[in-house]
């Protein structure tokens, strides 16, 4: 089992940021959950309007979600708890990461459950 790196998930996130500084310059959230496998199953986007298109269109949406599939992997490799739930906010020119007790969120009734 690796050593956990506590500041792995928030440096890869700034540097995401880094590279999207127009897209974190607004407000927003993603709420998140893994399947049985500890891998990405469901996002739930809110974000302002008018950068909804340019979040997909800059490629942000598919970074974002790629970090979030390998923080999955990597915090149950770690065995590091929780790492089933969690929400990325977006805003004030950065993201940030909260992970979640398992259940903390409307995704959860769908963990584990392909769609």
């Amino acid at each position: 089992m690796p050593n956990y790196d506590g500041d792995f998930e928030q440096t890869r996130l700034s540097m995401l940021a880094e590279q999207h500084r127009d897209i974190v310059g607004s407000k927003g959230e993603v709420i998140f959950c893994a399947d049985d496998e500890n891998r990405l199953s469901g996002t739930s986007w809110t974000i302002e309007d008018e950068i909804l298109d340019q979040v997909s269109g800059s490629g942000f949406k598919i970074q974002l979600m790629e970090l979030l599939d390998s923080f999955l992997v990597y915090r149950a490799e770690c065995e590091q708890c929780p790492r089933n739930e969690g929400i990325v906010r977006i805003g004030n020119g950065g993201l940030t990461i909260e992970w979640l007790p398992d259940g903390s969120t409307h995704l959860s009734s769908y963990r584990g459950a392909e769609y």
